[in-house]
């Protein structure tokens, strides 16, 4: 999420078309609240055409480099939220390069923190549909030799797949899934239709049974200003998939001065009653929550930033709710 986005989320419907080909399959059991988890992003956005970099790393780095500097990022976003996920930005550009090499240092980093690890692909045409299909294919080669051995590590095929229709959709990730086979199903994250907002659809696919869901939430979604008018709004988004959902994008400004935490008085204000309803309803039905981001330069929803050699909170407040919103 960046601000070349926000023009373009606002447009999103909460619509999804059912297609004849899905059924409706049984959920499961089990919740994804132990996802607590922050992403941690390019100061540019992640839909670059390039290397994505995230905040604090430098093209130049070595691994070491990268590995010392996240052992630092990471351990900061420990301390400060309790997090114990990180959604890292990947694409063809940077791993079919010998920036993978080096970049691996973030995921090595988590991975030896405890951290589980969300590996998205983000495109770069800004189109939401993949932009070199032999290209991304040969990104998860890679990705996942080198990781779908690793329990800790989960699969997101793509960001926000707003330009293609659920079928095309779902016959994207059916496909992904035949060609990963051996990884579980229970490590690849989907996305929901259009900008990652309602996951009714690939819930309901039949082949994409056994995998996680993804879904994205925002405060400049609506102008509600009631918890329970953003409930309503979130609550059909995830259907009957509670047990499958991860939100793993929702966030709110962070360095504007808003009180998040307070009950009552978070309703009146748009973000303070979004923020409100998402992590109320995330904790009530054990949804994880990746937060949007965890740490991002420049961008005013993000729950921390650099200080003096480490990274300090933006909003108190914003940080004791995101905790609420994970069980803590």
């Amino acid at each position: 999420m960046g601000p070349s986005r926000v023009f373009f989320r606002v447009l999103l419907t909460t619509t999804v078309t059912a297609a004849a080909v899905l059924t409706g399959i049984t959920e499961a059991s089990a919740a994804t609240s132990d996802f607590r988890g922050v992403n941690w992003a390019d100061a540019r956005d992640n839909y670059v055409d390039g290397w994505v970099i995230p905040s604090g790393l430098s093209a130049s780095d070595s691994y070491s480099t990268v590995r010392s500097k996240a052992d630092s990022t990471l351990s900061e976003l420990q301390r400060i939220s309790g997090a114990n996920t990180v959604r890292l930005p990947i694409n063809p550009q940077s791993v079919n390069s010998d920036w993978w090499g080096r970049y691996k240092g973030t995921v090595d980093s988590a991975l030896g923190r405890g951290m589980k690890v969300i590996l998205g692909y983000w495109e770069a045409n800004k189109d939401g549909r993949v932009d070199d299909s032999a290209a991304w294919q040969a990104m998860w080669d890679r990705v996942t030799a080198d990781y779908g051995g690793n329990g800790g590590v989960y699969f997101e095929p793509m960001n926000e797949p707003f330009g293609y229709s659920l079928n095309d959709w779902v016959s994207l990730c059916s496909s992904w899934l035949s060609r990963y086979s051996a990884i579980p199903r229970g490590r690849v994250v989907i996305s929901g239709t259009g900008y990652n907002d309602n996951v009714t659809g690939v819930g309901a696919a039949s082949a994409l049974n056994g995998t996680l869901l993804s879904l994205h939430f925002y405060g400049f979604w609506a102008s509600d200003t009631t918890r329970s008018a953003w409930t309503k709004n979130l609550s059909p988004r995830i259907g009957s998939y509670s047990s499958r959902t991860i939100i793993d994008e929702a966030g709110a400004p962070m360095t504007t001065g808003l009180t998040y935490t307070g009950g009552q008085n978070q309703d009146g204000n748009t973000f303070t009653a979004y923020f409100a309803a998402t992590t109320d309803l995330a904790r009530s039905r054990g949804i994880g929550i990746v937060y949007w981001p965890g740490f991002r330069e420049g961008d005013t929803y993000s729950l921390t930033r650099a200080s003096g050699g480490g990274l300090v909170a933006n909003n108190d407040s914003g940080v004791a709710q995101l905790r609420w919103g994970w069980g803590l």
